[in-house]
């Protein structure tokens, strides 16, 4: 049984519903609600996580807190304490940091984000805490304010939320880091920045299950088109929008925004505007994760062939494809030697982006029901143990 079909399991005794009741709440059949728990079939679409939420009457947070790591376990635990305290003293105005000249203050933040592609997530884990404790001093002493504030947005998304996220850490830390981007893209006021700002803090209310929210903050966010960097900024919001329509079920919504993306993906080319990376190739990325999320998993192997994964403009893109790709194909009849195969493609990439994600758990553990004596069962017991899913 997986870590979150037995929670999930134990959250339905406590409240004392039957199984019946519950899948009749969640608008699933018992038989595929008793497979969850079991561990049988993966519980890795948002839109179903919220579903059995309500019907329980608990948070979202309550049935997908999977177990991680213990701090200490992977090198990037190390700083988690550290960067918590820096978030913290930010917040708080605590400045406790130095005053650093903007040129060196811009070359540590674009290292430290080039590191964040690379999946180095030990080397901006140790690094981030002081860049965010100069950055946020930097600008209380008022020195080059709107360089700083720009520099601001983008560490703390690019930087500290994305890092937070592919860490497995709290949602509520990356929650934190989204609202202090919000403050320094709205001192700011410019668009292509409110847009790096809109587009975290829509992914905070993501995670947390607020879709309506999440829709909102991206209906009021508009960085136009007027240069390259804002058609970029407006194509990963648009890719962002297909996301929540997925979620909640809108299915026409959804074509239509990943329709609008291609368009501009095609006018705007391959790029990395901002650190995102916006293009063609990473289109079909979030397309195969859209899928997924809408319960199209033979769409998503569908998408994974047409894409080339070495078009992906960085190894986080990249360890998304495989990871993605594995996640579609192990939900396919007779497809599980390759789903374990890309996965672990994934995992050779980048170690934290599968054994952290807050599906994969789910993913492995449904896998490793149907796993046999043979290589790819002693691989997939291999990832299942270095997930922390096996003793």
């Amino acid at each position: 049984m997986s870590d979150i079909g037995r929670r999930l399991r134990q959250i339905r005794n406590a409240r004392g519903k039957s199984l019946a009741v519950v899948a009749g709440l969640a608008g699933i059949s018992p038989s595929y609600l008793s497979r969850l728990e079991s561990g049988h079939r993966a519980l890795d679409r948002r839109s179903l996580i919220m579903a059995l939420a309500r019907a329980l009457d608990v948070a979202p947070t309550e049935i997908t807190n999977v177990a991680l790591a213990l701090p200490g376990e992977a090198e990037e635990d190390r700083s988690l304490g550290a960067v918590r305290l820096a978030l913290f003293a930010a917040a708080m105005h605590a400045w406790r940091g130095r005053v650093c000249g903007v040129d060196e203050l811009t070359d540590r933040a674009e290292h430290l984000l080039e590191q964040q592609r690379q999946c180095d997530y030990a080397l901006v884990g140790a690094r981030l805490p002081d860049l965010i404790d100069d950055l946020h001093t930097t600008l209380a002493a008022g020195r080059d304010q709107r360089e700083v504030l720009r520099l601001l947005v983008i560490t703390h998304v690019q930087g500290t939320q994305a890092w937070l996220g592919d860490i497995g850490a709290s949602q509520d830390l990356g929650w934190q880091a989204s609202t202090l981007a919000a403050d320094a893209a709205q001192r700011l006021g410019e668009p292509a920045y409110l847009a790096v700002s809109g587009f975290g803090t829509a992914f905070g209310l993501i995670g947390a299950g607020g879709f309506d929210l999440a829709e909102r903050v991206l209906h009021d966010t508009h960085p136009g088109t007027a240069g390259n960097t804002e058609l970029q900024m407006a194509g990963m919001l648009t890719l962002t929008r297909s996301l929540v329509a997925a979620a909640k079920g809108e299915q026409g919504e959804r074509a239509a925004a990943l329709d609008h993306a291609d368009d501009l993906a095609r006018h705007a080319g391959e790029g990395n505007a901002l650190w995102f990376g916006f293009g063609p190739s990473n289109v079909g990325v979030w397309r195969m994760t859209v899928a997924l999320e809408a319960g199209e998993h033979a769409e998503a192997v569908r998408i994974a062939s047409t894409v080339d994964p070495n078009a992906l403009p960085s190894p986080t893109r990249k360890s998304a494809y495989w990871r993605e790709y594995g996640r579609a194909l192990a939900r396919m009849p007779n497809r599980r030697d390759e789903a374990v195969l890309m996965l672990r493609r994934a995992e050779r990439i980048s170690p934290a982006r599968v054994h952290r994600h807050p599906f994969m758990h789910s993913v492995l553990s449904e896998l490793l029901a149907r796993a046999r004596d043979d290589a790819i069962g002693r691989e997939l017991r291999g990832l299942a143990y270095r997930a922390g899913l096996l003793s």
